[in-house]
């Protein structure tokens, strides 16, 4: 039985067709949709579900290989790395913590460093 798709389509956001298929597909891996079998869709899939050229399919699954989610395997397909799997155990509320404390440590350093600045501005 196939399940059917809710896609969104891809819209003119100012974002890069290709960028806004690889966060889709980001978020179906991180729901788990993928771990049965460990395949991606295929670039014709890709096609058909997102209404996108076979380009913009291709750099979707090289950007999800760029960020370590992703192999490809010529004639076979790509495929989830263990790093992805690792993501869908993250998926959900944890996920979004795990996020929010990495953007808040990240800022921490920022405010740091603004005020080293500043402190140095006033100082001269």
């Amino acid at each position: 039985m196939t399940k059917k798709l809710e896609v969104q389509m891809i819209e003119w956001t100012g974002k890069p067709a290709y960028q806004q298929v690889a966060e889709q597909l980001r978020r179906r891996i991180a729901a788990g949709e993928f771990t049965e079998t460990g395949k991606l869709p295929s670039l014709a899939d890709l096609q058909a579900t997102y209404g996108v050229t076979v380009t913009v399919a291709r750099d979707a699954i090289r950007q999800l290989r760029t960020d370590g989610l992703a192999v490809s395997h010529q004639g076979k397909g790509a495929f989830l790395t263990a790093q992805a799997a690792d993501a869908t155990k993250l998926a959900g509320p944890e996920a979004a913590i795990a996020e929010l404390r990495e953007q808040v440590a990240r800022l921490q350093g920022e405010v740091v460093e603004l005020r080293e600045r500043v402190a140095g501005l006033e100082g001269k």
